[in-house]
């Protein structure tokens, strides 16, 4: 199908960031007279036409632009031959896609088929999805594949598992074939960096905007910070991929919640241990609850894979010999009128240094909700993401 001169206007957009949220998008076809029935017309067809590519993260719709020239492979590995054929519908036209429903046959699978990705459920003949995932992503000739994990299965301790294995994202059985398709679409033929959903959330431009609609709006509108508490020191304790794991975890359990329960919910990434979550109160309660219980569930599992028998000790008992950090989600609201007082000092400071507010940095976004110091911070070379540990005031435990 031909694009128009607006779907091409629209496009270009698009292109210029790699990828851009609805919001972002609406502000600007309304700085250009651009009517909103007509941006939607001009999406729709994009993503029909396999231009771009959407998902919703975090609570806010984001689009990204796709690369042309590439036939991606893609392997299916599930037992149930009607969830294997409706993966491999789901995954759409543009891929070259096998199916095989035994998991002893899996690996000789992803060695001489050489797949971009992986479709894997966790319960196999022969080999579980967990060890075939652990072997693709410990083997340097085939650790480049992105996997995604899919089950019925209870999610409380293989999703940790999943993720610690190096699994790229875990969806629950029954799946919506639209997202796995979004999903696959976007790993594979997104342009820029490579797409990491449990890392790509809404950046400092999103949380920005979240912040100013936090003070504009009514007062049942709310921000505030979930921190993973004692993050860093279980990092030095047990290593700093064992802590970029619990980043993971916590990025997936608020992101499924909100998908599920409250989709208004907005949920950001600051690269520290902390993420920021935002909307109705009652919305952000029950968001703030569901996951901590959801943590608070798994984390017998994370203190026995870290070698600590907590099938012997009760939990609190554990934490309090320091043997382990205890780890836990502690959420603060951010009153609103303290983000006022600290956005007219930072605004100053941004005009005196450059003139222009526009967004906020995350230096500026961690000036603004109050936090002086950080323990663990992420960071970005290439494809890689890297959590490194600061120094601690408390290396007694």
């Amino acid at each position: 199908m031909a694009q128009d001169n607006f779907s091409l206007d629209v496009l270009s957009i698009i292109n210029d960031r790699q990828q851009i949220t609805y919001d972002e998008l609406s502000d600007i076809a309304f700085s250009r007279n651009m009517p909103k029935d007509k941006l939607d017309a001009a999406l729709s067809s994009l993503e029909e036409e396999k231009s771009i590519a959407s998902r919703d993260s975090g609570g806010i719709l984001t689009y990204y632009t796709l690369k042309q020239d590439e036939i991606n492979k893609v392997l299916v590995v599930e037992d149930d031959k009607s969830i294997n054929k409706l993966m491999a519908l789901s995954i759409g036209k543009g891929y070259e896609v096998k199916q095989i429903y035994d998991g002893g046959e899996a690996m000789g699978e992803v060695r001489t088929y050489r797949p971009q990705l992986v479709i894997l459920d966790l319960m196999l003949p022969n080999k579980n999805g967990l060890d075939i995932c652990q072997t693709i992503k410990s083997d340097p000739e085939t650790n480049g594949t992105v996997v995604i994990l899919v089950s019925a299965m209870d999610p409380t301790s293989n999703r940790f598992k999943g993720i610690k294995y190096g699994a790229d994202y875990y969806i629950k059985k029954p799946f919506d074939p639209n997202e796995l398709k979004n999903l696959v679409t976007i790993f594979l033929k997104k342009k820029g960096k490579r797409f990491d959903p449990l890392i790509d959330l809404p950046n400092e431009g999103r949380i920005s905007r979240a912040v100013s609609e936090s003070i504009e709006t009514s007062s049942d509108y709310e921000i505030g910070a979930l921190n993973i508490e004692n993050l860093g020191s279980y990092a030095r304790r047990l290593g700093e991929n064992s802590g970029m794991v619990i980043i993971r975890l916590v990025s997936q359990l608020l992101q499924d919640s909100i998908k599920s329960k409250a989709p208004k919910v907005f949920v950001g990434f600051i690269n520290t241990e902390d993420f920021i979550v935002a909307g109705k109160k009652e919305d952000v309660d029950a968001t703030v609850g569901e996951v901590r219980a959801e943590f608070n569930a798994v984390l017998p599992f994370i203190l026995q894979d870290a070698g600590y028998r907590s099938i012997d000790l009760n939990i609190d008992s554990l934490f309090e010999s320091k043997e382990v950090p205890k780890l836990s989600l502690v959420y603060k609201k951010i009153e609103k009128e303290d983000i006022k007082k600290r956005m007219e000092e930072v605004n100053r400071d941004k005009k005196a240094q450059s003139g222009d507010l526009g967004s906020y940095t995350y230096e500026e976004l961690q000036k603004l909700f109050g936090m002086d110091s950080f323990d663990v911070k992420i960071t970005r070379e290439g494809n890689s993401i890297r959590l490194h540990v600061g120094k601690s005031g408390d290396e007694s435990e």
